[in-house]
């Protein structure tokens, strides 16, 4: 039995997420397809997490187990981007060592979220539309509030099955240029829905609505938060592993 390291870019649109769910399409459950199907054996392969429905991913990874040993790997990588659909791209496929867990073993995942505040029918698939100037000093001042091991609890969904809700967030900020915002965030993990209601509540400080930021954060109380953004404009960006 081989364990298998393979490396994706998935556009989220028509997708609920990675995930396998009953009655749902999802990016896991065409991959393990096309493995299987290639591979002549059953694969199911185990992502470095869950994405919602609609949020892309920039560079996801995923692991599987393999009966039979891949002598070919670049014809392999060929053969699933030709049977994937075009909203896939496998960007590389190897063999690794045994223990390797593409969801445990990840160290630092970054995320990054694109705002465009001047309507543009070409950005709307990977980009929200924000109709209203933003301050990006209140904004970076609220986002230099995250960093560091803390309790996420404003800013999760409700009810997961996480033992506690501690990120250590390494860095996180915006960037802009023209009319188009990009926060980017980077922690050694995530809770369900936490980046959209980040980016949620500081719109609303960049906006001079949020006078305590701070205490969003220290009440561990979600109903403090600000509204959810939408998917379209997340994007899981990169994965960092020890290896």
């Amino acid at each position: 039995m081989e364990r298998i390291r393979i490396d994706i870019s998935f556009k989220g649109t028509d997708y609920h997420g990675w995930q396998i769910q009953e009655n749902a399409f999802t990016v896991q459950e065409e991959l393990n397809k096309a493995l299987s199907v290639i591979l002549r054996e059953n694969i199911e392969t185990v992502g470095c997490g869950r994405t919602d429905t609609g949020v892309h991913a920039r560079h996801f990874t995923a692991h599987f187990d393999c009966a039979n040993r891949i002598d070919d790997f670049d014809y392999l990588k060929f053969k699933l981007n030709t049977v994937l659909s075009k909203n896939i791209s496998v960007n590389d496929i190897f063999r690794t060592y045994p223990g390797f867990h593409s969801r445990f073993d990840a160290i630092k995942r970054t995320y990054k979220y694109f705002i465009h505040t001047s309507k543009n029918p070409f950005k709307n698939e990977y980009s929200t539309f924000v109709p209203y100037s933003l301050d990006l000093k209140l904004m970076n001042g609220a986002a230099a509030l995250l960093t560091g091991n803390r309790d996420f609890t404003s800013f999760s969904k409700l009810h997961t099955d996480v033992a506690d809700n501690y990120c250590n967030v390494y860095e996180a900020g915006w960037t802009q240029t023209d009319g188009d915002y990009v926060f980017t965030i980077s922690a050694n993990r995530f809770l369900r829905n936490m980046v959209r209601a980040i980016v949620g509540t500081m719109l609303d400080a960049g906006r001079n609505r949020i006078p305590d930021f701070a205490g969003i954060i220290d009440a561990k109380d979600r109903s403090r938060a600000g509204v959810s953004v939408p998917p379209q404009g997340l994007f899981l960006w990169e994965n960092l592993y020890r290896e």
